[in-house]
Protein backbone atom coordinates (compact mmCIF):
# COMPACT_ATOMS: atom_id res chain seq x y z
CA UNK A 1 0.00 0.00 0.00
CA UNK A 2 2.85 2.64 0.62
CA UNK A 3 4.14 1.97 -2.37
CA UNK A 4 1.45 2.81 -4.08
CA UNK A 5 0.74 6.25 -2.21
CA UNK A 6 4.51 6.90 -2.51
CA UNK A 7 4.18 6.53 -6.42
CA UNK A 8 0.91 8.32 -6.79
CA UNK A 9 2.76 11.24 -4.49
CA UNK A 10 5.69 10.76 -7.11
CA UNK A 11 3.25 11.34 -10.16
CA UNK A 12 1.49 14.16 -8.76
CA UNK A 13 4.56 16.16 -7.75
CA UNK A 14 5.66 15.26 -11.59
CA UNK A 15 2.51 16.28 -13.12
CA UNK A 16 2.18 19.23 -10.94
CA UNK A 17 5.85 20.48 -11.82
CA UNK A 18 5.53 19.67 -15.68
CA UNK A 19 1.93 20.69 -16.62
CA UNK A 20 0.76 22.93 -13.66
CA UNK A 21 -2.23 22.66 -11.58
CA UNK A 22 -4.44 21.62 -14.17
CA UNK A 23 -1.83 19.09 -15.46
CA UNK A 24 -1.98 17.61 -11.96
CA UNK A 25 -6.07 17.59 -11.80
CA UNK A 26 -6.33 16.00 -15.44
CA UNK A 27 -4.13 13.14 -14.68
CA UNK A 28 -6.34 12.01 -11.00
CA UNK A 29 -8.22 9.15 -13.06
CA UNK A 30 -11.08 8.60 -15.29
CA UNK A 31 -13.42 9.28 -13.34
CA UNK A 32 -12.16 12.77 -12.28
CA UNK A 33 -12.52 15.22 -15.46
CA UNK A 34 -10.41 18.54 -15.25
CA UNK A 35 -12.84 21.34 -17.29
CA UNK A 36 -10.84 24.55 -16.65
CA UNK A 37 -11.85 25.81 -14.17
CA UNK A 38 -13.85 22.91 -12.92
CA UNK A 39 -13.11 19.48 -11.78
CA UNK A 40 -15.63 17.18 -12.67
CA UNK A 41 -16.10 14.15 -10.88
CA UNK A 42 -18.09 11.00 -11.32
CA UNK A 43 -20.30 10.69 -8.40
CA UNK A 44 -24.11 8.63 -7.41
CA UNK A 45 -25.75 11.86 -6.14
CA UNK A 46 -25.46 14.65 -8.30
CA UNK A 47 -24.46 18.44 -6.54
CA UNK A 48 -22.04 20.86 -6.95
CA UNK A 49 -19.60 22.05 -4.10
CA UNK A 50 -18.29 25.26 -4.52
CA UNK A 51 -14.94 26.48 -2.79
CA UNK A 52 -15.19 29.73 -2.51
CA UNK A 53 -11.43 30.19 -2.03
CA UNK A 54 -11.11 27.57 0.68
CA UNK A 55 -8.83 24.98 -1.15
CA UNK A 56 -9.29 21.56 -1.72
CA UNK A 57 -7.70 19.01 0.15
CA UNK A 58 -6.44 15.37 -2.28
CA UNK A 59 -6.65 12.35 -0.24
CA UNK A 60 -5.49 8.92 -2.30
CA UNK A 61 -6.75 5.84 -1.08
CA UNK A 62 -5.41 2.55 -1.50
CA UNK A 63 -9.07 0.92 -0.79
CA UNK A 64 -11.52 3.98 -2.52
CA UNK A 65 -12.62 1.66 -5.20
CA UNK A 66 -14.12 3.34 -8.38
CA UNK A 67 -16.05 6.40 -7.51
CA UNK A 68 -14.24 9.07 -5.67
CA UNK A 69 -15.75 10.28 -2.31
CA UNK A 70 -16.39 14.38 -1.38
CA UNK A 71 -16.50 15.15 2.16
CA UNK A 72 -17.93 18.83 2.16
CA UNK A 73 -18.58 20.16 5.39
CA UNK A 74 -19.47 23.95 4.94
CA UNK A 75 -17.27 24.46 8.41
CA UNK A 76 -14.29 22.60 7.14
CA UNK A 77 -12.27 22.67 3.93
CA UNK A 78 -13.07 20.21 1.58
CA UNK A 79 -11.78 16.66 0.84
CA UNK A 80 -11.92 14.58 -2.44
CA UNK A 81 -10.71 11.24 -1.95
CA UNK A 82 -10.20 9.51 -4.64
CA UNK A 83 -8.73 6.26 -5.91
CA UNK A 84 -5.11 4.30 -6.43
CA UNK A 85 -4.55 2.93 -9.25
CA UNK A 86 -3.80 -0.65 -8.94
CA UNK A 87 -2.46 -1.54 -12.13
CA UNK A 88 1.20 -1.10 -13.62
CA UNK A 89 1.42 -0.54 -17.09
CA UNK A 90 2.28 -2.98 -19.57
CA UNK A 91 5.47 -1.06 -20.59
CA UNK A 92 8.57 -0.36 -19.12
CA UNK A 93 18.08 12.39 -12.85
CA UNK A 94 18.44 12.71 -9.46
CA UNK A 95 22.45 12.61 -9.75
CA UNK A 96 22.57 10.40 -6.71
CA UNK A 97 26.07 8.60 -5.94
CA UNK A 98 26.91 5.21 -7.31
CA UNK A 99 24.84 2.40 -6.03
CA UNK A 100 26.57 0.56 -2.92
CA UNK A 101 29.49 -2.11 -3.94
CA UNK A 102 27.25 -4.90 -2.32
CA UNK A 103 24.30 -4.20 -3.92
CA UNK A 104 26.49 -3.94 -7.56
CA UNK A 105 27.21 -7.74 -7.16
CA UNK A 106 23.75 -8.75 -5.99
CA UNK A 107 21.81 -6.94 -8.89
CA UNK A 108 24.75 -5.80 -11.17
CA UNK A 109 25.81 -2.15 -11.78
CA UNK A 110 23.35 -1.08 -14.52
CA UNK A 111 20.20 -2.46 -12.03
CA UNK A 112 21.56 -0.89 -8.62
CA UNK A 113 22.14 2.60 -10.84
CA UNK A 114 18.80 2.17 -12.54
CA UNK A 115 17.26 1.33 -8.21
CA UNK A 116 19.55 4.05 -6.53
CA UNK A 117 18.35 6.37 -9.53
CA UNK A 118 14.68 5.33 -8.74
CA UNK A 119 14.62 6.54 -5.69
CA UNK A 120 12.86 9.79 -5.93
CA UNK A 121 10.93 8.83 -8.77
CA UNK A 122 12.53 9.04 -12.10
CA UNK A 123 11.32 8.15 -15.75
CA UNK A 124 12.24 5.43 -18.08
CA UNK A 125 14.58 8.21 -20.17
CA UNK A 126 16.12 9.53 -17.17
CA UNK A 127 17.29 6.61 -15.80
CA UNK A 128 18.69 5.27 -19.01
CA UNK A 129 20.92 8.43 -19.35
CA UNK A 130 21.97 7.98 -15.67
CA UNK A 131 22.71 3.98 -16.08
CA UNK A 132 24.81 5.07 -19.61
CA UNK A 133 22.87 2.83 -21.38
CA UNK A 134 20.10 2.83 -24.27
CA UNK A 135 16.14 3.83 -23.39
CA UNK A 136 16.00 0.08 -24.62
CA UNK A 137 18.05 -1.55 -22.27
CA UNK A 138 16.94 0.75 -19.19
CA UNK A 139 13.42 -0.99 -20.01
CA UNK A 140 14.66 -4.28 -19.94
CA UNK A 141 16.17 -3.41 -16.35
CA UNK A 142 13.15 -1.69 -14.81
CA UNK A 143 11.13 -4.72 -16.24
CA UNK A 144 13.63 -6.91 -14.27
CA UNK A 145 12.99 -4.31 -11.03
CA UNK A 146 9.34 -4.27 -11.08
CA UNK A 147 9.14 -8.17 -11.71
CA UNK A 148 11.08 -8.72 -8.72
CA UNK A 149 8.72 -6.54 -6.53
CA UNK A 150 11.36 -3.45 -6.10
CA UNK A 151 9.98 -0.61 -8.47
CA UNK A 152 6.28 0.68 -9.32
CA UNK A 153 6.20 2.06 -12.68
CA UNK A 154 3.17 4.39 -13.68
CA UNK A 155 1.97 6.31 -16.88
CA UNK A 156 2.70 10.13 -17.21
CA UNK A 157 1.62 11.16 -20.11
CA UNK A 158 4.30 9.24 -23.00
CA UNK A 159 6.56 8.59 -19.99
CA UNK A 160 6.19 6.19 -17.37
CA UNK A 161 7.76 7.76 -14.16
CA UNK A 162 9.51 4.85 -11.49
CA UNK A 163 9.51 4.81 -8.42
CA UNK A 164 10.87 2.37 -5.31
CA UNK A 165 8.54 -0.12 -3.59
CA UNK A 166 9.00 -0.95 0.24
CA UNK A 167 11.61 -3.98 -0.51
CA UNK A 168 13.52 -1.11 -3.21
CA UNK A 169 14.32 0.87 -0.56
CA UNK A 170 15.29 -1.68 1.91
CA UNK A 171 17.31 -3.36 -0.46
CA UNK A 172 18.58 -0.24 -1.43
CA UNK A 173 19.27 1.12 1.91
CA UNK A 174 20.91 -3.06 2.97
CA UNK A 175 24.07 -1.89 2.55
CA UNK A 176 24.48 0.38 5.46
CA UNK A 177 22.38 3.35 3.45
CA UNK A 178 25.61 4.65 1.61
Amino acid sequence: MQAHHDADRSLRARALLDDGTGGMLAGLGPCIRWVRPTLEVDYPVDRDLHLRGRGLTLVPSYFCQGTPVALADPDLPPVLVYPLRHQDPDDGHTGAPGPPARLCALIGATRAAILRASATGATTGELARLAGVSAASATRHTTVLRNSGLLLSRRHGPSVLHTLTPAGTTLLNADGGR
